[in-house]
């Protein structure tokens, strides 16, 4: 079996003298130090990737489906090995990594079992029937970059790096500094499935350099992140006339209706707006309701909100984890100091909980949010509901 040790994993990086401390969010303790790989090294990355791609795309997709299937296996087997690992890297709590983890091999069987049909060659009308056959083949860009965030460093990586691979490319996937391992132990039990090394490679370092360095040597790129990095990574493709998709912020409204059963319609707010902390781009993280049912739904969602466990272990004691990192506290700390200095009014949290760990905190729903306030638009990408 793969070695889940921090020194195995790591391996697979060049030795270099610059370094990234990685920290526990749930107690702000180094964990190790991460190699830092330069614009060169990845273009090298790249390169392996290229020299193995031909070779991959030229296996039939049922080949390619068995070893992601193996790969589903494998994760199966090893999945509280993979809990452990999220939990240690961001700091959710253990239902959030189950939910990721289900996300991911959920996404690993999908694309292994639809690849054959939708990579198939298909028949297409043409302007003169009989005398004209046309067809559309699906091949393969060459190589992929993935360049993936930290708030769900399994599923958002395997949901990009697995259908490119099935698709026959190889993929130069670049993880955020702060949740490396997660996805080297994926790639190591991929390689344990039979993929080729150099069919997916790992990068890592900071993203004005490596980021940059992958959009620049690849094929494709897929980028899952803030919008304004988006932005960057857009035009730098376009630059080189390659594809590029993009998977950015969010600013997502529930609309309550009339009739709706305010217990219910303010369960499913929290669910949507605190899932892995509030730090996705899907949360549920604005909320309308007629004026003449504010006061009932509000009531309602305070009650589901401070009903919420925060806390920090291995098991399914607690709701509600860590926020990853200090500068995302500092985010929901400042937004929330924002909301209430133009008089939006805190219904309930609002505050850290550093007597639980350094970056802990409450659930918030804040309500009278006026046109100035920055939460009205803006991502707060933190456990705050408006």
């Amino acid at each position: 079996m793969t070695d889940t040790s921090i020194a195995g994993l790591t391996s697979h990086f060049p030795e270099t003298a610059n370094t990234h401390a990685v920290i526990n969010p749930t107690s702000a303790k180094r964990i190790y130090d991460l190699a830092q790989m330069s614009a060169e090294q990845v273009a090298l990355e790249v390169d392996r990737a290229r020299d193995a791609q031909a070779d991959w795309a030229s296996r039939a997709v049922f080949e390619r489906a068995n070893i992601m299937l193996k790969l589903h296996d494998l994760m199966l087997a090893n999945k509280d090995k993979f809990l452990d690992l999220l939990q240690l890297e961001t700091g959710k709590s253990r239902m959030h990594a189950v939910e990721e983890f289900a996300g991911s091999i959920g996404a690993i069987r999908y694309y292994a079992k639809i690849s054959d049909k939708a990579l198939s060659i298909k028949s297409a009308k043409t302007d003169v029937p009989f005398l004209i056959r046309s067809f559309v083949a699906q091949v393969p860009v060459g190589v992929v970059g993935v360049i993936t965030p930290w708030n769900y460093p399994l599923a958002l990586a395997t949901m990009d790096v697995v259908p490119a691979i099935m698709a026959g490319n190889s993929v130069v996937q670049k993880a955020d500094n702060q949740t490396t391992l997660v996805s080297l132990y994926a790639r190591a039990l991929a390689v344990e499935a039979g993929l080729p090394e150099d069919v997916w490679r790992i990068v890592v370092g900071e993203g004005a350099e490596v980021g940059n360095a992958v959009t620049d040597n690849v094929d494709y790129v897929a980028f899952t992140g803030s919008t304004a990095t988006g932005r960057h990574v857009a035009q730098r493709a376009a630059g080189r006339l390659i594809g590029c998709s993009l998977e950015l912020g969010g600013k997502n409204p529930a609309i309550v209706l009339a009739s709706a059963n305010m217990k219910r319609a303010a369960a499913i707010v929290a669910a949507g707006a605190f899932g892995n902390t509030g730090q996705l781009c899907v949360a549920l993280a604005r909320v309308y309701v007629p004026n003449e049912l504010k006061a009932e739904f509000e009531a309602e969602l305070v009650e589901v909100v401070e009903s919420l466990k925060v806390g920090k272990s291995n098991d399914f004691e607690f709701d509600i984890g860590s926020l990853t990192s200090a500068a995302q506290l500092a985010r929901v700390e400042k937004f929330v100091k924002d909301a209430t200095d133009k008089g939006a009014r805190v219904l309930t949290g609002g505050h850290s909980l550093p007597a639980i760990g350094p970056y802990f905190y409450q659930p918030t729903a804040i309500t009278d949010i006026g046109d100035d306030v920055l939460m009205r638009c803006d991502e707060v990408f933190g456990p705050v509901v408006g």
